[in-house]
């Protein structure tokens, strides 16, 4: 013992070197959103493989969980299928196909889930061989977890919405008011909900869901519901809590959805900013 304590010794100055670019590693990519999400995207392909292996054999002890969600999810699939089937005395009216095919939807399985920190993200076993693109928006049967930030071959990143950068366009449902979800970097089950007048009436219990204002997310995916509604002070606006309704801390199987016309819609926007307001 006492041989292994005097070698420790004799190398302490180069154990106390490596503790030292350890943190500043870690404050590096923790509190620099840019150059962590170009450490996460460029180590992407190797740590993904990794991760993917881990996950592999800790998939086996959450097999009875995520299968009981695929067959709920199932069953209120073809619930709505039947509910949808046109009755024999019904006319049938035809979609425009445009706005029918306005949505693409995939899945993927979370391998990697970061919750502590003040910006974390996940990662997919998921990547450009199979679809996925930058931008596209994550979420799950219970809500909305995040956007696709980076790609690679099989793997794809996402920035959590535990991640004090995003926010996400929503509204209260049952009033349409508009809104912005972000959370605050405090608890992994609460979030705030922003730019809501305090001549709104909001009441606790109240559900937040996408506002579909914006090209990542359709419209009605639940985010949270109101905890807690107080008067901001020396603002404009309403202090308000959200409690997610996703579990961060349990995240498996995922779906990623992709607006086909986000392109034109962005293009029309960047134009639309450009051009002088009426009147001048």
């Amino acid at each position: 013992m006492q041989r292994i304590l005097l070698f420790v010794y004799s190398i302490r100055a180069f154990l106390l070197f490596v503790g030292l670019e350890l943190v500043a590693a870690w404050m590096l990519l923790n509190y620099n959103s840019r150059q962590g999400a170009v450490f996460l995207n460029s180590s992407g392909q190797f740590t993904g493989s990794i991760l993917n292996t881990k996950d592999s054999f800790l998939e086996y002890f959450y097999l009875g969980s995520t299968n009981e969600a695929l067959s709920e999810k199932n069953a209120r699939l073809l619930k709505r299928l039947e509910n949808l089937s046109p009755l024999g005395d019904t006319t049938f009216f035809e979609l425009d196909s445009g706005f029918a095919h306005t949505f693409d939807f995939w899945s993927a399985k979370v391998i990697n889930n970061s919750l502590h920190l003040h910006q974390n993200y996940l990662t997919l076993n998921k990547g450009k061989k199979q679809g996925i693109k930058v931008g596209m928006g994550v979420f799950n049967e219970q809500g909305v977890i995040g956007r696709v930030t980076g790609v690679s071959t099989n793997f794809a990143t996402v920035i959590s919405l535990l991640h004090t950068d995003l926010l996400v366009s929503s509204k209260i449902k049952h009033s349409g008011v508009i809104a912005s979800t972000r959370w605050d970097g405090v608890d992994s089950k609460r979030a705030k909900l922003l730019y809501v007048p305090r001549h709104v009436e909001v009441e606790v219990g109240d559900t937040v869901v996408t506002s579909g204002f914006n090209a990542t997310f359709p419209e009605g995916i639940h985010i949270g519901v109101i905890d807690a509604v107080n008067e901001g002070e020396e603002t404009n606006y309403l202090d308000i809590g959200l409690e997610f309704s996703t579990d961060f801390s349990k995240l498996s199987y995922v779906y990623l959805v992709e607006n086909s016309m986000r392109a034109e819609l962005d293009t029309l926007t960047s134009k639309t900013n450009l051009l002088p307001n009426d009147g001048q």
